[in-house]
């Protein structure tokens, strides 16, 4: 296994002093940066881009959850926390783990099995390019008291509204709240696809193509969704799709 380059995120010294001990065990995880707040911590993630990130929940100023927010792409993270499992209910996550203060050993040692499984899974698949999210990249959107950390490969696709951007999957829609435009330059080109002004569909989710008015295509997607491609852009899929 590769080594695992790790940032820890944790206000109290004594609880990153528990982590540290903890991870003593493991040659294979590699500690590269601590902070105790979320702005030295935001800083040191976009400088190193670790794997896996360590981050306590409850920060004075900003918390965990913000310091996600701030991030473009989120490493596999594990939270760390003194609240009960029933605090965090709301998080609805897709690889997403949290270990109770005071960590168990056991509980350490499943969590970090969970995170190799993951970087095994991430580390097969081809990045596009160093400056994209790949399919197995995973976003995290905050939605009034809901979150969820998702992979960009299991959005369907993405819809202006306003200044922001709601996001389809499985069933849900939250707002993100970024441009669509800013959304857009960072998704994998290879199966995302500007439909319109409106819209980015990911390729993968459409369950049937018609040709439409004017030259211009309609989509169905898996979720039942449908979405006009525009005349232009409608050349540009069947090039892409080899239609």
């Amino acid at each position: 296994m590769s080594q695992i380059r790790t940032v820890i995120v944790e206000d109290s010294r004594l609880a990153r002093n528990e982590l540290k001990e903890l991870i003593k065990a493991y040659s294979q995880i590699e500690i590269i940066a601590e902070a105790e707040n979320v702005d030295d911590g935001f800083a040191l993630i976009n400088e190193h881009n670790p794997d896996l990130l360590f981050l306590d929940i409850n920060m004075p100023e900003k918390d965990g959850f913000e310091l996600l927010e701030m991030l473009d792409e989120v490493p596999i993270t594990i939270f760390t926390t003194a609240f009960d499992e029933y605090a965090i209910k709301s998080f609805e996550y897709n690889a997403l783990d949290y270990l109770l203060k005071p960590i168990n050993e056991r509980r350490f040692a499943q969590a970090i099995e969970k995170v190799e499984e993951k970087l095994s899974k991430n580390r097969e698949a081809t990045k596009e390019n160093t400056e994209r999210l790949t399919g197995n990249s995973q976003i995290f959107i905050k939605d009034g008291e809901k979150c969820w950390l998702i992979k960009v490969g299991d959005i369907s696709h993405f819809e202006i509204v306003g200044n922001y951007t709601r996001v389809f999957f499985q069933d849900e829609k939250p707002l993100l709240y970024k441009s669509l435009n800013q959304v857009e330059e960072k998704l994998p080109e290879r199966y995302f696809f500007r439909a319109n002004r409106q819209q980015v569909i990911n390729t993968n989710f459409i369950a049937n193509v018609v040709p439409w008015f004017n030259g211009k295509l309609k989509l169905t997607m898996m979720n039942g969704e449908e979405v006009e491609v525009s005349r232009r852009q409608s050349y540009l899929f069947k090039d892409k799709m080899s239609l």
